[in-house]
Order: structure tokens, then C-alpha cells, then sequence
């Protein structure tokens, strides 16, 4: 049976924010920075970069001069390519000694000179986003255990953050709990998990059954979702990662201000009720008891006094 990927990335970071001009494609470098900020020593950013990590900005022999071990790439663009205005500066920190850590879909090894660079610095190329060989096609098995699952209204509105903010929490209050890492920048952080959206389609819902296996009665498995079923592109591992977790509860998760879907301007966003009762007729083919227990809201977007009173508006609506 295959088994969740493990990782062992050596820090200080430098996190590589690149030339990204929107938050939504530096998910991976502020996701990072947000929850380990401990192991990261600085960014990087190249000429037209929009997005702040909040680290200070530094270059790469600045960098390993302060003992940086590891490059993490932290943008995840339309498609998960390597750009390639981005390679100057990833062979540069190869050859000074830096790791390069990836979670794109395209591997680090096939990027040209890249290898070769790693290998005069003595540096590793770690993948990420790469799956585990022989998994399996979902079962629909119920597992002991409990399961929660946050899901969104699109991608990139706070799914990874909910489920960590959550698991921490119930860990504070003495409950049994695990983050389960789907997505690159989970497994970074955790330094576990599998990939789901690496995955080949018919085996995404056996992937989410191996993540989360049989567990003690009273103990939580929060898992991290992935993508949304209203998007266009994204709705096929969001529904295999629904079926193949069963989950008992979902979160449903929506950034205040979006309208439209990301990178799909022309597909409006549904209400939270829609996605709500959307997502319990779908995850009820596989946990017909699934629940919906709660509503996170990203308000980056909104001015801070104005944040009480649109939460207010939009729970009144239910």
C-alpha cells in the first residue's frame, strides 16, 4: 500500500517570491513565511515582484552568507511552471550551496543547467509535488475516526490556513487532532502529506483515503482542500478529495471581495449558501451524516473597521 510522502527540507529559508504581481501566485512563499516564519531568513524578489512576504529582502550570497540552506520557491503560477526569467537566480543559489525547493508540476531537474549548477554547489533539488508510485482507486470504505475538510468558493481563499488555524486550535483545547497536508505548500509546512492535485484523476479519491487512514474514534483529521467545484479547472481533484475523505464536517472558506474565479474572470463566484448545499449533496455519496459546522471568511480585502459588520451581513443571510 502506498504511504504519504515525507520531507526533510533544511533550513533557514530563503523564500523566492520571483516577478509575481498577485498575492493568488505566491500562495507557497506566504503560506511559508506565515506559519514558519522561525525557518525563514529573508525573500527574494526579482524586478516587477507586487507581493511582500514580510521578511527582509536580501540576495542569494547575501543570503547563504547568513546561512541560508534552502531556496523555496514560493510562487505557484497557472499550470505550475518554471519561468524562465526565474533560472539566473535559481542556479545561483545552487551553486552556493542552497537546496532548491519546488512544488510545481514541471520538475527541478529538467529545467536546463540546473542540475549541473546543484551539482557544483553540492546542493539538493527537492520536488515536492510528487505522488507516491501504486496508489490506490477509492474504496468508499468508511474509516474510524473523524474528518473535517475545508473546501472554498474558489481556489486560493484560505483553505490551507483554515485547516491549520483549526488544528492548532483544537490541539490547544486537548483534542486529538493532525493537519493533512494536500497541497505543496502543506507538506512543506508540515513536512508530510500527498500531493492530490499531482495525482492522477482516477486515483484521486483512493489519495485522500491512504492521507487519512483508520484513526482512534475521537481523533480529527483536518484536511487541507484543494481547488473548488465551481471552478472550471480546478472542480475534478476538489470533488475526488471530497468522496475519497469523507469528510464528517466541512468549512467552507471565501475571500471577501473576489467576485470572479482566479484566472477565470468570466465565471462569477457563487453565494455561500450555493456552495454550502453544493458541497453536502456532493460529499453525501460517500458520508451521508456530512455536516457543514462553519463559514471562514478572508477579509484581507476589506478595511479593518468595516470587517465586524460585513462578517455580520453575511451570516444573517443563512
Amino acid at each position: 500500500m502506498s504511504d504519504v510522502i515525507q520531507i526533510q527540507l533544511h533550513a533557514p529559508y530563503l523564500i523566492f517570491l520571483a516577478d509575481v504581481a498577485d498575492h493568488v501566485y505566491a500562495k507557497t512563499g506566504l503560506g511559508v513565511a506565515h506559519w514558519c516564519p522561525e525557518r525563514c531568513i529573508g525573500q527574494l524578489r526579482l524586478r516587477g515582484c507586487a507581493v511582500d512576504a514580510g521578511l527582509p529582502d536580501m540576495d542569494v550570497k547575501t543570503a547563504a552568507a547568513r546561512g541560508a540552506r534552502s531556496l523555496i520557491l514560493g510562487v505557484a503560477p497557472v499550470g505550475g511552471g518554471i519561468q524562465r526569467t526565474w533560472v539566473a537566480a535559481l542556479e545561483e543559489a545552487a551553486r552556493a550551496g542552497l537546496d532548491i525547493v519546488a512544488g510545481m508540476h514541471h520538475r527541478l531537474a529538467s529545467v536546463p543547467g540546473l542540475a549541473e549548477a546543484a551539482a557544483s554547489g553540492g546542493a539538493r533539488l527537492v520536488d515536492v509535488r510528487v505522488p507516491p508510485p501504486n496508489l490506490p482507486v477509492g474504496s468508499g470504505r468508511k474509516r474510524t475516526g473523524m474528518r473535517l475538510l475545508t473546501v472554498g468558493t474558489d481556489c486560493a481563499v484560505g483553505k490551507k490556513y483554515s485547516a491549520l488555524a483549526i488544528t492548532r486550535e483544537l490541539q490547544r483545547r486537548g483534542v486529538k487532532a493532525t493537519f493533512r497536508a494536500t497541497g505543496q505548500t502543506g507538506i512543506m509546512i508540515a513536512g508530510e502529506g500527498l500531493p492530490i492535485d499531482a495525482v492522477v484523476c482516477d486515483f484521486t479519491a483512493g489519495a485522500a483515503e491512504v492521507l487519512s487512514p483508520d484513526n482512534d474514534a475521537d481523533h480529527w483529521d483536518v484536511i487541507e482542500g484543494q481547488g473548488s467545484l465551481f471552478h472550471p479547472g480546478y472542480a475534478a481533484v476538489t470533488l475526488g478529495l471530497l468522496h475519497g475523505s469523507q469528510p464528517d464536517a466541512i468549512v467552507v472558506c471565501h475571500e471577501a471581495g473576489r467576485g470572479t474565479h482566479a484566472g477565470c474572470a468570466h465565471y462569477p463566484l457563487p453565494d455561500l449558501v450555493e456552495c454550502i448545499d453544493t458541497h453536502l449533496a456532493m460529499g453525501r455519496r460517500t458520508n451521508p451524516e456530512l455536516r457543514c459546522v462553519g463559514v471562514c471568511l478572508n477579509t484581507r480585502l476589506v478595511p479593518a473597521g468595516e470587517r465586524r459588520a460585513w462578517r455580520r451581513s453575511r451570516s444573517a443571510r443563512r
